[in-house]
């Protein structure tokens, strides 16, 4: 559960709380974490390297644990390490829930004890134990004036203390339950975006060294060898409409569910109330009819002058969602992305391993089926 599933007045209520976390005051604050994420990264890559500059490495691993990282320590004030149990279990229970999604429902099925229900329930306990740990931990230092309360868990768990103190501000508090469910939420959802989403630029740089040299030669215009600032990233006009193009051929959710809460008409269509519509992201994403002959290729230059000219005002690119749904994180993993890529870019030259084998297959998010296996040049500094 959590904010992507809720609706009507619940989801307004735990939009309006978790909002400020995302707010760019706060994103600017977030770049030391960012960055202090990123070197480590680096540093990890730059011990691998052989006598000749050159390693093979799994980059799709890599931003998987980078991105749980970043959103530990942004979010939850903790380190990866720290939280890397709850996404072991989260990313097997993704995996047993599409099992589960993808055979035919029987009613009530659920409360047999299978193997594989056995499991379903035991990472739910394991899961909702280790955050009640962490909130409890933060509980204690709060107290103790050990710790900061403006980040995510902050801010959630700001909104506990109203509940269990009796607030009457009832659009402004969340129990015990709504705390542990976001947290679950976004402990998920910010991992997978983002990794997802640098493992198929990183993929896509490799197979167009003409635009990983302008990435990087933009990068150094800006930056030069300096770490990447909040206000720099601003400046990154190619590796932005690079990162488009990736979203556009590779969004990272690949279908969006929406439904309709009154009669709605939709161009020659009249869909009455509570009928449940799938938005067909990649196929809109992909299509000749929108985006021309050349919708398979990898063309940054169609976002050259902006989304709103490459899509002709029409709402044929969205993978973030749209409107008052729109992904409350996105602008989190734009920046995330921009300050990794910028420092990736400063130090290796990236080409395709000849183990990689192209398959995009979806796991709840578009993932490489046989990894992202690179070589990395390392490079140096003029």
């Amino acid at each position: 559960m959590g904010l992507s599933t809720y609706e009507d007045e619940k989801w307004v209520k735990h939009r309006r709380i978790i909002n400020p976390a995302f707010h760019i005051e706060k994103l600017k604050m977030m770049m030391p974490l960012f960055s202090a994420c990123c070197d480590e990264l680096i540093s990890r890559w730059e011990e691998l390297v052989d006598s000749s500059g050159v390693f093979d490495i799994d980059v799709w691993s890599e931003f998987q644990n980078f991105s749980a990282d970043v959103i530990s320590r942004t979010a939850f004030s903790s380190s990866y390490k720290e939280g890397r149990r709850i996404f072991e279990l989260q990313k097997e229970q993704t995996e047993l829930v599409l099992q589960a999604a993808a055979n035919l429902y029987i009613p009530g099925f659920r409360f047999i004890t299978t193997q594989k229900n056995r499991r379903r329930n035991e990472i739910y306990r394991e899961v909702t134990a280790l955050l009640k740990n962490m909130i409890e931990q933060r509980e204690h230092a709060i107290k103790n004036g050990e710790a900061k309360t403006d980040d995510l868990l902050g801010l959630l768990m700001e909104s506990n203390r109203n509940a269990q103190e009796g607030d009457h501000m009832q659009d402004a508090s969340l129990t015990t339950k709504d705390v542990i469910e976001e947290c679950k939420l976004f402990y998920l959802a910010g991992q997978e975006t983002t990794s997802v989403f640098l493992t198929w630029t990183m993929i896509m740089l490799s197979m167009h060294p003409n635009w990983q040299d302008q990435a990087r030669n933009e990068v150094l215009q800006v930056f030069g060898q300096s770490k990447p600032t909040f206000e720099g990233l601003s400046r990154l006009k190619i590796v932005t409409i690079i990162f488009y193009e990736v979203l556009r051929l590779y969004p990272p959710g690949v279908t969006l569910l929406r439904h309709t809460y009154k009669e709605m008409k939709l161009g020659e269509f009249t869909f009455p109330h509570g009928v449940q519509l799938l938005l067909p992201i990649i196929l809109l994403h992909h299509s000749r009819e929108f985006w021309g002959e050349d919708a398979e290729e990898f063309n940054p230059k169609r976002f050259s002058e902006g989304v709103s000219k490459a899509t002709k005002n029409q709402l044929i690119f969205f993978p973030f969602g749209w409107g008052p749904r729109i992904c409350i994180g996105q602008s989190f993993t734009m920046t995330e992305a921009k300050i990794a890529l910028a420092l990736i870019l400063q130090r290796f030259s990236v080409e395709l391993s000849p183990s990689y084998a192209h398959s995009p297959y979806t796991i709840l998010t578009l993932h490489p089926q046989y990894g992202a296996p690179v070589i990395l040049h390392k490079l140096h500094p003029l």
